[in-house]
C-alpha cells in the first residue's frame, strides 16, 4: 500500500532466467528463475547503480514486489524515497532463490545448489545487460535475516571485485548464539515422531496437508545443514552436526558450519581487505532480537572497529520481525555511495 500517492511510480519488470549452473541440482529445484527488476519513474535503467535484494528465509525475491497490507512493498518504498529526494535513483533486482528446503543462504552448496555462482555469474550479467545498469563499482547487495547473512558473506568474499556496497539487516552472525545445543535438541525431539529420520520428516512435510509451527523451525535447521555442511550421499544432502541419539556435537561437522560464520570469516586478512574496498557497509540489528543475532552483531561491530574497517553500525529497539522500515536508512546510504 502506497504511503505517498504524489510521487511517481516506477516500473517492475518480471524476467525469467534459465540458469545453467542450477540445472540438475540435488534438490530437484527448477533452474528457470524469476527476477523482478524495479526501474524508477522516468528512467530506463541505463547508467544507474544496481542494488540486489536478498530476501530472508521462506521467501523468494518477488515476495518483496507483491502487494502488502498496511505497509509498503519495496518498490513502493523506493518510489517514496526516490520521489522525495531521500535517495538518488537506482535499479533494484529481486531474484527468486527459493529452494525445496525453504530458503537460501546465498552461497554455493553441493546440496542446496551453486547460488553464489548463480547470482554473480548469471543473474548480474543478465540484469545489467538488459537494463544497462550497474557494472564495476556500481553494484550493491542488501538483505535481512538470511538475506542479511548473504549480503555480509558476499561483501566478505567479493567486496570490491563484484560488490561495492552492502547492507545487512539482522543478518545471521555468531553461530554459537544462533544454533546452540538447545536448538538441535529441539529438532531431535521433533524427529522422534518421524522415527529419527530426516528423510521421513521431509517427505511428510512436503506431503502436507499442513505444517506445524515447529516443522518450520526444524526445516530451517536442515536447510542450514545442507548449506554449511552438505553431504550429497544423504537425502537432500542433509546431515546434522550432532549425534541423533545423544545430541553430542560432532566437531568435524560443526567446524564446517563455523567456517561460514561471518564472525570467523572477518578474522581472515583477505576478507578484511575485501571489506575495505567497499564504498559503504551498513549493519544493524534489533536490541531484543529473539534469535540472539544482536550479540553476534555487536561482536562483529567491535571486530570491524578493531581492524579499522569503515562501516555504519546501528541498533534499534525492536526484535527480528517486521523491520522493513529499516530500509529507509540503508537504501539511501547504499544509493548515495554508488551514485
Amino acid at each position: 500500500m502506497r504511503k505517498d500517492h504524489d510521487v511517481p511510480a516506477g516500473t517492475v519488470h518480471s524476467l525469467w532466467l534459465d540458469s545453467h549452473c542450477l540445472r540438475d541440482n540435488l534438490l530437484g529445484d527448477p533452474s528457470c528463475r524469476r527476477i523482478d527488476v524495479y526501474v524508477p519513474a522516468g528512467q530506463d535503467g541505463r547508467n544507474l547503480p544496481l542494488l540486489v535484494d536478498l530476501v530472508g528465509y521462506t521467501a523468494g525475491g518477488p515476495a518483496h514486489t507483491n502487494w502488502k497490507n498496511y505497509g509498503e512493498n519495496v518498490p513502493e518504498r523506493l518510489d517514496r524515497l526516490i520521489g522525495t529526494g531521500a535517495m538518488p535513483p537506482v535499479v533494484v533486482a529481486f531474484p527468486d532463490c527459493f529452494t525445496r528446503l525453504g530458503g537460501n543462504q546465498y552461497v554455493d552448496s553441493t546440496a542446496m545448489g551453486p547460488w553464489e555462482t548463480f547470482l554473480i555469474r548469471e543473474m548480474l550479467p543478465f540484469v545489467e545487460g538488459r537494463f544497462g545498469c550497474g557494472g564495476d563499482g556500481r553494484r550493491g547487495v542488501f538483505g535481512k535475516s538470511s538475506g542479511g547473512y548473504g549480503a555480509m558473506v558476499h561483501a566478505l568474499r567479493h567486496g570490491g571485485s563484484v560488490w561495492s556496497a552492502a547492507a545487512s539487516h539482522s543478518g545471521d552472525v555468531g553461530f554459537e548464539y544462533l544454533y546452540h545445543l538447545g536448538e538441535f535438541a529441539g529438532a531431535l525431539r521433533h524427529l522422534v515422531d518421524h522415527n529419527m529420520s530426516i528423510e521421513a520428516f521431509l517427505r511428510k512435510f512436503e506431503a502436507g496437508p499442513k505444517a506445524k509451527d515447529k516443522d518450520w523451525h526444524v526445516l530451517m535447521l536442515l536447510a542450514q545443514a545442507a548449506t554449511f555442511d552438505p553431504d550429497p550421499s544423504q537425502f537432500y544432502g542433509v546431515r546434522l552436526p550432532v549425534d541423533l541419539q545423544t545430541c553430542e556435537v560432532i566437531e568435524e561437522r560443526w567446524s564446517n558450519w563455523l567456517r561460514w560464520d561471518p564472525l570467523r570469516m572477518v578474522d581472515q586478512g583477505e576478507h578484511q581487505t575485501n571489506l575495505r574496498k567497499l564504498k559503504a557497509l551498513f549493519i544493524d540489528c534489533g536490541d531484543i532480537d529473539q534469535y540472539n543475532m544482536v550479540y553476534g552483531s555487536r561482536i562483529m561491530h567491535r571486530k570491524l572497529e578493531a581492524a579499522g574497517i569503515p562501516h555504519t553500525y546501528e541498533e534499534f529497539h525492536d526484535d527480528h520481525s517486521s523491520v522493513d522500515y529499516r530500509m529507509d536508512i540503508s537504501l539511501p546510504l547504499l544509493a548515495k555511495a554508488l551514485s
